[in-house]
């Protein structure tokens, strides 16, 4: 790909680099669509984050930075502004300088996770929902799900004050949703999301008992690590629509390249270019 004095770049800082993703589906689309820009890896240890965020944005030619594991959390606080999302997810994968330089973040691990959805044609606006697992991931889904019009979210979490905190940060910004917690008979749902690690392998314990679980609801999963987990495997068993990890990461790059001014894509343009 070309690179030269035009080229702008995106910054993806975490630490460590070398599970990094994003490089290998951003600039091969980069380069077949004809932008110049690029996404570098920067490792960037806990320490000296806050420094380094601040001083990245200083150059001229940044667009924007993809943030990762461990800054996610950290960045929320180092930002001039915090777009809901992100403020009910506590945490922040992405940021861009606005023209007054200020620095905005918002979250789109959710996002991608609701488009996904609604590409396979299941709209979540009215609809009742349960969450399992309200750690980072569990937070950005249903902070994107909230925002796509849910009627009635339950949360479940084994850390009970996680669960209580995301209820709270919900009904502050959607204070017309019905949000429980407790709960994680998966009964009566019209969608199930699962953001645990739990019923990743064959023989794993599943997050939810199974039986309970409608064939008419929607089962979604967060495990990229493999497509069909056991998890998945049961929901389809029941008969249920299901929605595969994977999708979730190719679904929220075009809400990126949208966030940072760039033309938006499809999951199956990206696929087709992404390297392995």
């Amino acid at each position: 790909m070309k690179i030269d004095g035009n080229t702008e770049i995106i910054a993806h800082i975490g630490f460590p680099t070398f599970a990094f993703k994003a490089p290998k589906i951003y600039n091969p689309w980069f380069e077949a669509s004809g932008i110049n820009a690029i996404v570098v890896p920067m490792g960037c240890q806990a320490t000296d984050y806050p420094d380094f965020l601040r001083a990245i944005f200083k150059l001229a030619n940044i667009r924007g930075a993809l943030i990762t594991m461990p800054h996610k959390v950290t960045t929320v606080g180092l930002l001039d502004e915090v777009l809901p999302t992100a403020a009910i997810a506590g945490s922040c994968n992405a940021v861009r300088r606005l023209p007054d330089g200020r620095l905005q973040g918002d979250m789109f691990d959710g996002e991608g996770f609701v488009r996904g959805l609604k590409r396979k044609g299941f709209d979540p606006k009215g609809r009742r929902t349960l969450v399992v697992g309200a750690g980072g991931v569990g937070c950005a889904i249903a902070a994107s799900l909230a925002a796509a019009g849910v009627l009635e979210m339950d949360l479940f979490d084994m850390n009970i004050e996680a669960a209580a905190g995301l209820a709270q940060r919900l009904l502050q910004h959607y204070p017309n949703m019905t949000v429980r917690t407790g709960s994680k008979d998966p009964a009566g749902y019209e969608l199930l999301v699962n953001a645990t690690p739990m019923g990743m392998n064959d023989g794993d314990p599943l997050p939810v008992d199974m039986s309970r679980v409608d064939p008419a609801t929607f089962v979604g999963e967060v495990v990229m690590k493999t497509d069909m987990t056991a998890f998945l495997k049961a929901a389809q068993a029941r008969g249920c629509r299901i929605q595969i990890g994977s999708d979730m990461l190719f679904e929220q790059i075009p809400a990126y390249l949208e966030f940072f001014g760039y033309p938006s894509t499809t999951p199956e343009e990206l696929r087709a270019v992404a390297q392995s």
